[in-house]
């Protein structure tokens, strides 16, 4: 699989965790 590929999925996956956690919880956003 390409590497590039990989990264653009973690950044969109960290994205959308990103989104959710400060929509839901504020307080969580210091962890991630």
């Amino acid at each position: 699989r390409d590497y590039d590929g990989q990264v653009a999925e973690a950044m969109a996956l960290v994205r959308a965790l990103n989104k959710m956690t400060k929509a839901g919880m504020p307080e969580s956003v210091r962890i991630a």
